[in-house]
């Protein structure tokens, strides 16, 4: 008996281990059902209970419920708004300010509304805003009355802009002209000084005798040794300028020689001038270019077009091609022979080889020797390009239409300008470059290659003949534009083109002094005539 009961312990003693093993996986069980039930829970949870952060809170508040809705008094409150101001402006120009001031007072009103609605943070009922939305309706409804619509304000809109687009037009026009009328205008100083001049040189009999006394200078003129210049104008005191800057920047100016052609007008008074005045040993000879026998019709095309009576009329009216052409391009300097002067400048010095050609509006500030030392690399025109803007190639200046001037040239061909300009006279007649000139200038009888003006001949004729210079050696806008300082300081040859020349009035202010510091004005003759 005693043997089974152990036996029986022994079994009871490995059942226990099983039980517990059981129990343990029950509790781990019932553990993962309490968390996936849970996790569910979470889930399901609704993003609403989720603490809104700061960025939630600012959307609620700008962006309510009441605006969301379809039936927003709110949001059409704010619509009548806008179209209501839009009202005012139309009511304003069309001269109804009594109408524009009942629009904006309604407009105050309901601004106020809607602000006293955002500062209670309450939604706004119809009642409240019943009585602004109809105010604000009915003054609507009086503004389509009134054709203030949509279409009546386009309409009305676009006859404004035409009306404006028109008057600027015109006043553009107005100003052209009557920049162009000062522009043409001689000073009554200036004709002073002329009249007193050549009193002074028939009156003088020692002013013609002490001019014949230099001519002992006369070797110097076809010296090829010294330093040439060239400049065609008629005007006395702009070419005095030019010598005069010359000379007192020049390192030696005893090695200059300016040669200077006028017309029969200005002869005697021009001679008389530099007769009077001496420039620091430089010399000056003066010449009229009707003393030139070659210069006639049947060898210089161009003198018989200037010559021709609906050139003359062209230059003067315009009305040839019902004033399509800028006024600019109209001005009658262009008919004087010394504008065209420069395309003959070998038949003008024969025993020359180079010369720098100079405007009568350009001011020195530097010694120019340096420019007869410069290779042009067999070109004959040396020339500062002014191809830096779009405007100033080829194709701004020659009409591109026409077959001949499409063959030949390159509309993006860079441009230069007329004003400072060294001539290698060897290489122009050896290239025959004046009959180059008389080619194109036949061929443009009737305006049809290019307008006017000096410059696009001068492209066509120097094509492919040009060397461009540094642009420190020739600054040009100070008679129409502002320019920069520093090329201004570094610039060896100031150019005033453009019609603000700065001997009238209408010359630009600020650049006048580098053009005066170079005129005695005291001067008895320049006193006498009021220059100052």
């Amino acid at each position: 008996m005693r043997r089974r009961g152990l036996d029986f312990r022994r079994r009871m003693k490995r059942k226990f281990p099983n039980v517990v093993w059981w129990t343990v996986c029950g509790v781990l069980v019932l553990l993962l059902i309490v968390v996936l039930c849970r996790e569910s829970q979470i889930e399901s949870t609704p993003a609403i209970s989720r603490k809104p952060n700061w960025h939630d809170r600012i959307t609620e508040d700008l962006i309510t419920d009441e605006m969301l809705s379809p039936n927003s008094v709110t949001r059409q409150i704010t619509d009548q708004i806008c179209l209501a101001k839009a009202f005012v402006v139309i009511a304003k120009e069309s001269s109804n300010l009594q109408f524009a001031w009942e629009l904006s007072a309604q407009i105050r009103n309901s601004q106020v509304l809607l602000s006293n609605t955002a500062t209670r943070r309450m939604p706004l009922t119809v009642g409240e805003s019943e009585s602004a939305i109809r105010d604000m309706a009915f003054l609507l409804y009086q503004a389509q009355q009134l054709h203030y619509d949509s279409s009546t304000m386009l309409m009305r809109l676009r006859a404004k802009i035409q009306t404006l687009e028109e008057q600027m037009s015109s006043a553009g026009e107005k100003s052209s002209k009557y920049g162009q009328i000062a522009a043409e205008e001689v000073p009554k100083s200036l004709y002073c000084l002329g009249v007193r001049l050549t009193t002074e040189w028939y009156g003088n009999p020692n002013l013609q005798k002490k001019l014949r006394e230099r001519k002992q200078m006369d070797a110097k003129l076809k010296d090829n040794s010294l330093y040439h210049f060239c400049i065609f104008s008629d005007n006395i005191l702009a070419s005095s300028v030019v010598v005069n800057s010359t000379a007192l920047n020049s390192k030696n100016p005893g090695k200059i020689v300016f040669h200077l052609v006028t017309d029969e007008i200005n002869y005697a008074a021009m001679k008389a001038w530099f007769t009077l005045n001496s420039f620091r040993g430089v010399t000056v000879e003066v010449q009229k270019f009707e003393d030139f026998k070659w210069l006639n019709a049947s060898y210089a095309p161009v003198l018989k077009q200037l010559q021709d009576s609906g050139t003359q009329s062209y230059y003067f009216s315009g009305h040839n091609d019902d004033g399509q052409t800028p006024i600019k391009f109209r001005n009658p300097k262009y008919l004087s022979m010394l504008n065209h002067l420069r395309f003959y400048i070998p038949e003008v010095y024969p025993a020359l080889k180079k010369v720098v050609f100079l405007d009568d509006d350009i001011v020195v500030q530097k010694d120019l020797s340096g420019l007869f030392s410069i290779d042009l690399k067999g070109n004959v025109n040396g020339a500062v390009e002014t191809c830096m803007e779009t405007f100033h190639r080829y194709h701004r200046y020659l009409n591109y239409s026409h077959p001949l001037i499409r063959a030949h040239f390159d509309p993006d061909a860079c441009g230069w300008a007329f004003g400072m300009n060294v001539f290698d006279l060897v290489e122009w007649r050896k290239r025959n470059v004046t009959g180059i000139y008389h080619y194109w200038q036949e061929r443009n009888v009737d305006r049809t290659l290019w307008k006017l003006g000096t410059l696009p001949p001068g492209l066509l004729t120097f094509y492919g003949l040009t060397e461009a210079l540094d642009p420190s050696w020739h600054v040009l806008g100070l008679g129409y534009t502002n320019v920069d300082p520093q090329l201004i300081e570094k610039g060896a040859v100031l150019h005033f083109n453009g019609n603000s020349k700065p001997w009238l009035k209408i010359g630009i202010e600020k650049y006048k002094p580098l053009w005066e510091k170079y005129v005695d004005y005291s001067h008895p003759l320049l006193q006498q005539c009021n220059f100052h």
